[in-house]
């Protein structure tokens, strides 16, 4: 982190991390906190074997902003995001039909350079999703 810091103060940027996440709960209007999110990324070459990229969990605004290093760029592939909603249920006191929620997306060769934001739209009983700015 310290060195993701130093060189966007040197490039004169503010590097974050390429893939960030954010969960609205839908059905109670706000934003779904201390949930535990990992990033991973398809190996090369397999059908369903993968590399754990990184873990955050939700701050209070919902949001999820250190799975990865800050960087310029990512490598391309096949990623997924899991979010531990089964967690989030117990906090809450609710009881849902999704023990997890996984977004599974591609990064292809002309977007490393770029950003991608992957929210969850969570309610006990559906979610959906976006790519996010």
């Amino acid at each position: 982190a310290r060195t993701g810091k130093i060189l966007a103060h040197i490039a004169g940027a503010d590097l974050k991390s390429p893939i960030t996440s954010h969960i609205l709960d839908i059905a109670n209007g706000k934003p779904a906190y201390q949930v535990p999110i990992k990033l991973e990324r398809l190996m090369p070459g397999s059908k369903d074997a993968w590399d754990l990229v990184g873990k955050d969990v939700t701050n209070m605004d919902g949001r999820s902003t250190k799975l990865m290093a800050p960087s310029a760029t990512v490598l391309p592939g096949v990623y997924k995001i899991s979010f531990d909603t089964r967690f989030y249920e117990q906090l809450t006191g609710t009881t849902g039909f999704y023990p997890h929620a996984s977004i599974v997306f591609e990064i292809g060769e002309h977007q490393i350079h770029q950003h991608f934001h992957v929210p969850l739209l969570y309610s006990p009983f559906g979610y959906s999703t976006y790519r996010g700015s």
